[in-house]
């Protein structure tokens, strides 16, 4: 058996003749496809602006500029990747970590006990952690009752939805951050997106996208202004051919990672691995986590993953707990208390999941897992 990783792009030849054309085109950057592929994410999205980016750090650091000003405190989550709250740094506010529920979502009812005894927090980032869409009615009580800014964090998320309501729509946030890095639902390489229903926010997307750069009507042909401190966080038109093909079959990536979810639910009925939560329709799932007590089994979780590794599978552990980072440390931060956290990254792995796997991959993760858990039963 090769090996089998927990996530990776699918590429297919549609996918490699529309770079190909592209690079044969007049642009490979700043040109139609940005725009094109700007216009289909909205689309998709429901939402009414859409700002592609470098990556999905790129897209998290200028939603923060626009929302965040120095000093400011946000709350968000310990599980999450490091960008979630090092773009709360970057713009020279400081994050407040908070407590998760058993589906590896922040706590909003924690948020909001939060928001009333600290008045002075102004936002918060959850995160649609694993494709698992937060509760929009908790997220709107919390908008409109505390008048706080909320960023989504729908990096793990696109495609998920709750009734009416879509990942990245910003109906209950302010802005919304999506990611295209090849373990993503959809991928340009490398590459981001910003979503929101604000023109003044879109607007200062735009220009904090290039540079802080603007130029009007009435300016000389060679004239611009930089308004403000931006940065070069453009994508490729490249990318975005790549990212247009791939949207097309978004919906068939994500029911085919539905299938493989339903499969490992049933697989794993009855047994000491459990789900971190069983099928259910709010999530497109980007990851699939379960959780085993380790203390049952003479097999410890780094052990685990060494020897699956032995046997060709990449098993991952999304995340480590960002607060207890040697840096956040270095900042204060450690000491929190979160207990379904620290549950959480000991009991917690990823399995492979992505649409090109086979299911014959997928019964030998299944086999091996458990062969391995019984031989250290």
């Amino acid at each position: 058996m090769q090996f089998i990783p927990y996530g990776k792009q699918f590429i297919e030849q549609d996918d490699v003749d529309t770079v190909i054309a592209t690079l044969n085109s007049e642009y490979l950057t700043t040109g139609p496809k940005v725009k094109a592929f700007e216009d289909a994410l909205a689309k998709y999205c429901k939402v009414k602006y859409c700002v592609a980016v470098a990556n999905g750090t790129a897209a998290l650091h200028l939603a923060s500029l626009t929302l965040l000003k120095k000093g400011d405190k946000v709350l968000t989550t310990p599980n999450s990747f490091l960008a979630t709250s090092n773009a709360i740094l970057y713009a020279g506010a400081q994050p407040v970590f908070i407590d998760i529920t058993e589906d590896g979502n922040i706590d909003l009812n924690l948020c909001e006990k939060a928001l009333k005894k600290d008045p002075t927090i102004k936002a918060i980032y959850p995160v649609a952690f694993s494709g698992h869409m937060l509760n929009q009615d908790k997220l709107k009580h919390l908008r409109e009752t505390y008048k706080i800014a909320i960023l989504e964090d729908c990096a793990h998320a696109i495609g998920a939805k709750d009734g009416d309501i879509k990942a990245a729509s910003c109906t209950n946030s302010d802005i919304s951050i999506l990611s295209f890095h090849p373990v993503k639902h959809i991928t340009t390489g490398e590459g981001g997106a910003v979503t929101t229903n604000s023109k003044e926010i879109y607007e200062k997307l735009l220009t904090l996208r290039n540079h802080g750069m603007m130029k009007t009507a009435d300016m000389k042909p060679w004239e611009y202004e930089m308004q403000s401190l931006g940065f070069n966080y453009r994508i490729t038109d490249i990318q975005c051919a790549l990212g247009l093909s791939q949207l097309k079959k978004l919906n068939g990536f994500i029911q085919r990672r539905i299938e493989i979810a339903k499969r490992y639910d049933n697989a794993f009925a009855n047994t000491p691995i459990k789900p971190l939560y069983t099928y259910d329709k709010k999530s497109s799932y980007h990851l699939y986590v379960v959780r085993v007590d380790f203390s049952f089994f003479n097999i410890t979780k780094e052990k685990l993953f060494h020897k699956l590794k032995e046997k060709n599978i990449g098993i991952q552990l999304h995340y480590m707990p960002i607060n207890k980072q040697p840096y956040y440390k270095s900042l204060g931060y450690g000491s929190e208390q979160t207990p379904v956290m620290d549950r959480y990254y000991e009991e917690c792995f990823s399995l492979p999941i992505y649409p090109k796997m086979k299911n014959e991959e997928q019964e030998y993760v299944i086999k091996t897992l458990l062969e391995v858990f019984h031989e250290n039963s």
